[in-house]
């Protein structure tokens, strides 16, 4: 027998209010800069880099997902949270972009979308970036139901319903945000972090907390590292014309929370 709403009247209510929500935050339009510069290709650089954690990272929780037997199907041997992911030393799941430093520089926003799904009853990935004005395209490859509820603090808020495997739904964000928690209201450990930015020089870790920031033009940047457990840090980089400049960041276990 399907999962479908057979929890509490509560939960029953929450989807019926996701189905027609979609926030009421008013929107800021970005616009670029006057007198917009285009990148030069010819004289393009890139920061190469790796995230890495010193010392042993806590131990990521088991989920307790037995209240949706469809969830518990798609994870015979149990879930955990992914709060923090090593592999070889590198931390994976780190949203780094440039923060500041591209000053006049315009960049025109991707047709194509960013997608991110609901897979096992966890969002996948965990951590994604998109550009302002880019489509998000968000399904949902489970037999159950989920919904879509973003948090943001300058973007609109949604809080969208999706009831059968295969839905989807796309949704925009006008203004830079880093980063927006994404959640599903029925199944309290899923949990995906959106970072909304304006130009295209940002990467999420993977293979070990290696990342890459290309076509860059010549200039001073300030780089941050996010982490949603760890926090974020930063680094002043100097990237010269055709110059790959490699950096690094550590997290140690005292600032793991």
């Amino acid at each position: 027998m399907r999962f479908k709403i057979l929890r509490s009247l509560p939960a029953a209510l929450l989807v019926a209010a996701a189905a027609c929500s979609s926030g009421d935050k008013p929107q800021a339009p970005s616009t670029p800069p006057a007198g917009a510069q285009h990148v030069d290709a010819a004289t393009a650089g890139s920061i190469v880099g790796r995230v890495t954690f010193e010392g042993s990272p806590p131990e990521n929780p088991p989920v307790k997902i037995s209240g949706d037997p469809n969830c518990a199907r798609a994870n015979p041997n149990g879930l955990a949270f992914e709060n923090y992911i090593v592999e070889n030393g590198g931390l994976d799941n780190v949203f780094v972009r440039v923060k500041d430093g591209l000053g006049n520089y315009a960049f025109d926003a991707p047709a194509e979308p960013v997608k991110l799904d609901q897979q096992g009853c966890r969002y996948v990935p965990h951590v994604v970036g998109v550009r302002v004005g880019q489509p998000v395209e968000i399904s949902n490859s489970d037999e159950t139901t989920h919904n879509i509820h973003s948090l943001p603090d300058t973007n609109r808020e949604f809080n969208l319903a999706q009831y059968q495997k295969g839905q989807k739904n796309v949704e925009t964000f006008t203004v830079s945000e880093v980063m927006i928690p994404l959640k599903c209201d029925l199944h309290s450990w899923m949990r995906a972090y959106i970072g909304v930015v304006e130009h295209p020089y940002f990467a999420v870790t993977t293979g070990g907390g290696k990342f890459e920031l290309k076509n860059l033009p010549p200039g001073t940047y300030t780089v941050e590292a996010w982490h949603e457990k760890a926090g974020t840090q930063t680094l002043r980089v100097t990237v010269g014309e055709k110059e790959t400049k490699e950096i690094g960041f550590t997290y140690k276990t005292t600032s793991a929370n």
